[in-house]
């Protein structure tokens, strides 16, 4: 018999962990506080929606709790406690969240930028997990590999610090080229002229390291082009320019 498995939330890690299950396990409901939201995922999985936490069935599996961080001790305290196997999907909530309040829980956390929109191969994904005993380690590594081929097992320390990891190498990141969407709008380009440079970045990591890759004026240290594409910023802009570079400019002079 398939392990019954809820879904308490609809956004996106809970799709793609959904998506990545269903064929699996079985989804049985979907919770979400918008029911709509349910809805639109639980058709995807062929089970029940609820947006009331008071419906959740109490003889399920598995509770997958994918929401975000600020409510997940919301959903723990208003949902039925019994001996199934409890999990989160942060990577910053530690896992004694959930001590005192279930036996049997731990936690899965993926390190990839997940939308609804995009759903991604979890299979290639890296999953950190973490269980409160043994045997929730056990049922919890067993339920990783359903979704992919890359599990590890994870302190929440070495977790958080994978946390703030990811938030440089992908949220930061990403800003950054959001910021350089901005300068290039000023100058009427499209920001698709910047794809092959950044592809060409990211590729290079698949043999060399951050640090050997860093080129740019400031890994340079030539100030003047630096001092005249500051002359050419404004506000925030300037201020993140003038910083990372100061830092980069650092890290050369001290690695000479």
């Amino acid at each position: 018999m398939m392990k019954r498995i809820v879904m308490l939330g609809s956004g996106n890690v809970a799709t793609n962990f959904a998506l990545a299950l269903k064929d699996k396990y079985q989804l049985v409901q979907i919770y979400s506080r918008t029911l709509a939201n349910a809805q639109e995922l639980a058709e995807k999985v062929g089970c029940e929606a609820v947006d009331d936490l008071k419906k959740v069935v109490n003889d399920a599996h598995v509770y997958i709790i994918a929401v975000n961080d600020d409510a997940i001790a919301n959903v723990i305290d208003h949902t039925p406690r019994n001996d199934a196997l409890w999990l989160h999907t942060s990577g910053s909530t530690p896992i004694e969240v959930f001590e005192g309040k279930r036996n049997h829980y731990g936690v899965c956390w993926p390190v990839q930028s997940l939308s609804k929109s995009n759903i991604v191969n979890m299979d290639e994904v890296h999953l950190f997990i973490e269980g409160n005993t043994d045997t929730a380690a056990q049922e919890l590594e067993k339920l990783a590999s359903a979704i992919s081929h890359n599990v590890h097992q994870a302190s929440s320390h070495d977790r958080l610090l994978l946390h703030i990891a990811s938030v440089f190498a992908c949220n930061f990141a990403n800003h950054m080229f959001a910021l350089s969407s901005e300068v290039l709008d000023e100058a009427g380009l499209p920001f698709d002229v910047m794809l092959p440079l950044i592809k060409t970045t990211v590729e290079k990591l698949d043999h060399m390291t951050p640090q050997q890759s860093q080129t740019g004026p400031a890994t340079r240290g030539d100030i003047r082009i630096i001092e005249k594409h500051l002359s050419s910023l404004k506000g925030d802009k300037r201020e993140i320019y003038k910083l990372l570079s100061r830092n980069l400019m650092q890290r050369r002079e001290k690695n000479n």
